[in-house]
């Protein structure tokens, strides 16, 4: 099962290209627009450890396009490299630290249950990255949740919790990141089993058929 949001990737990756010509002919480069998302979430942690929850939603939208800028770019100039994934990924999951630990020191929600998203989130990511990284499987992006789905989450926790302080909804918000994150990371473990176990069976018994 492919995280919903996912599916339309190919789509968004086509409508982002103009922005992407439009940063070439600014003279922004992919990693200089991966290393501004970075600054960004450094931000979203200082004004989520305020308690600026709206304002903290503010500078979260403006990571998520700086993050959609940078591969826009890559994908226009057609200057995609292998480090550049890399380390988009691995901003990426500084980004979340930043976010959520931001949340963790405005006290709103207990720093247990931060840790257990916060982990779910990592987790969920290393799984795909092991994963793909032994080149039999293509992507690995399966299970419930995506990264854009937690944040999506996150977001509505934020924006709701100012409205409805009696319900603590930010609380349950970070709960259910870490709940489907960790749902996704076991998905992707037995989706990465499926491939290559399986495969590996599969094959030992097709070698195996032809003895008489």
């Amino acid at each position: 099962m492919m995280p919903f949001l996912a599916r339309f990737r190919a789509i968004y990756e086509e409508r982002s290209l103009p922005l992407g010509r439009v940063c070439m002919r600014l003279g922004l480069t992919p990693d200089a627009l991966t290393y501004l998302s970075l600054g960004l979430s450094v931000g979203a942690g200082y004004v989520l450890s305020r308690g600026w929850f709206a304002w903290g939603v503010a500078v979260i939208l403006l990571v998520g396009l700086a993050d959609v800028l940078d591969g826009a770019t890559a994908r226009a100039g057609g200057t995609a490299s292998e480090y550049g994934t890399v380390l988009d990924h691995v901003t990426d999951r500084y980004a979340e630290a930043f976010i959520l630990g931001g949340i963790m020191l405005s006290g709103v929600v207990e720093p247990g249950w931060v840790l257990f998203a916060l982990v779910g989130m990592l987790m969920a990511s290393y799984v795909r990255a092991r994963a793909e990284a032994t080149h039999k499987i293509v992507s690995c992006n399966v299970g419930f949740a995506g990264r854009q789905e937690k944040l999506g989450l996150l977001i509505l926790g934020l924006l709701l919790h100012p409205l409805f302080p009696q319900f603590n909804l930010l609380h349950w918000a970070i709960i259910a990141i870490g709940v489907a994150s960790h749902i996704t990371a076991v998905q992707r473990l037995r989706y990465t089993r499926q491939m290559l176990v399986g495969a590996n069976d599969h094959r030992d018994l097709s070698q195996g058929s032809g003895v008489a």
